[in-house]
């Protein structure tokens, strides 16, 4: 009797110290490889365990923790019946059901919050004098909530880190646009833009000329998403403007453009783009379309498309070929330029809303503001996708020249 209750006073013993050992290690912030280690040792050592094997829910079942086993657990998944298990088991020798853990006697599930964390497989024996179960499960309770607690608390940190990334890739591409756009009655710019996320790859500019009578504008798409294509985007901005000064040409603009975005990207990203260069003197209009959607032009009731240029920028070094599009003797017109979230823009029934559609509508809505119309288009946008989000970034600018005689 005496020797009863001093066993049974040994290894309660023996479980509150296992407890505090494990509670102190949580306390101090261990590694999970760490915390797994002493509940091994704690297991083997203080309750003194032959056989145990412990599969833990990651991002998958994955075996964390095994001794003393036929097997290696840790390339075998973990047997489907288990998941319908919601309190400790007794397995009878023989009960195949649990197919490839029959060589243990008890399964321990270890759940939080009704969560499922874990399955602990072990095997009793005579030696071990009626191992503790419900102490075993309260202990894999603790250390496994503790290294939840570290998994949440490391993907809170990862988010907020994406997050942080995302705020400054969004500052970077605000700076990217113009702060003012010009309203007269000689020239009037509109633009909207609306990112599909957070950071979108879109960029549109105005860039006065004023020595020459000039004015320069372009919109352009870049491949990739988030800080890389933000950053790319700045630096094509920069080169973009430094040029727009001090080149002898529109064409030596877009080689130098193509040259550095195929510097700074490596190749593995790539620009379209599309710039034009009104001339308020000469009364004529240079662009350069570089692989993105044609811009709509209208002038005396007549629309063209505008898809002179060459392939997209980046791709090659240098471009392969560059041809210019003029249009002469033009005083009055309207541009419509936008990047392929407009064009594809999809309805439920996989419809989208196309070149013929947009072109369309600015055709029908010609002589309307140019905020009104945008305003419309943005409505007409809405009414055709219905339930159906946006799939890229939506940008488009519109350009209104009245450079006629008084």
């Amino acid at each position: 009797m005496q020797d009863t209750l001093q066993r049974k006073f040994y290894r309660k013993e023996m479980e509150v110290n296992a407890l505090l050992e494990i509670t102190q290690a949580v306390n101090n912030n261990l590694p999970e490889v760490d915390l797994y280690k002493i509940y091994e040792f704690t297991l083997r050592a203080n309750l003194q365990l032959s056989k145990m094997v412990l599969y833990v829910k990651d991002e998958h079942w994955e075996c964390k923790v095994q001794f003393g086993t036929k097997k290696d657990f840790t390339t075998i998944p973990i047997d489907s019946n288990c998941f319908n298990l919601k309190e400790i088991v007794a397995l009878k020798e023989g009960d195949l059901s649990i197919s490839c853990f029959n060589e243990f006697d008890i399964i321990i599930p270890v759940t939080h919050k009704e969560k499922l964390l874990a399955f602990v497989f072990i095997k009793t024996s005579e030696e071990e004098n009626g191992v503790d179960t419900t102490f075993i499960q309260a202990l894999s309770n603790v250390i496994l909530v503790a290294i939840e607690n570290k998994r949440l608390a490391r993907k809170q940190l990862e988010q907020q880190s994406i997050q942080h990334e995302m705020e400054l890739a969004r500052n970077v591409q605000n700076y990217l646009f113009p702060d003012v756009l010009p309203d007269t009655k000689k020239l009037e710019i509109k633009a909207f833009y609306k990112p599909c996320n957070t950071v979108g790859g879109d960029y549109y500019d105005y860039i006065p000329v004023p020595n020459e009578n000039q004015f320069l504008v372009c919109i352009a798409d870049v491949s990739g998403k988030g800080m890389p294509a933000a950053i790319l985007m700045s630096n094509f901005q920069a080169v973009l403007r430094t040029l727009s000064r001090n080149a002898e040409s529109p064409e030596q603009i877009i080689h130098e453009l193509n040259h550095q975005t195929w510097h700074n990207a490596k190749g593995e990203n790539f620009i379209t783009f599309f710039l034009a260069v009104y001339d308020f003197d000469k009364k004529n209009l240079r662009y350069f379309n570089c692989g993105h959607n044609h811009p709509v032009l209208i002038a005396k009731d007549k629309v063209s498309v505008l898809s002179e240029g060459s392939t997209v920028l980046g791709a090659f070094d240098p471009l392969p070929f560059l041809d210019r599009g003029e249009i002469e003797n033009i005083e009055e017109f309207s541009l419509f330029m936008f990047t392929d979230g407009l064009t594809e823009t999809f309805n439920s029934e996989g419809e989208e809303f196309g070149q013929e559609r947009l072109e369309a509508f600015l055709v029908a809505n010609k002589d309307m503001e140019l905020q009104a119309m945008h305003n419309a288009l943005m409505k007409e946008l809405e009414d055709f996708k219905k339930e159906k989000s946006f799939a890229d970034d939506l940008t488009f600018l519109s350009c209104k020249v009245n450079n006629a005689t008084p």
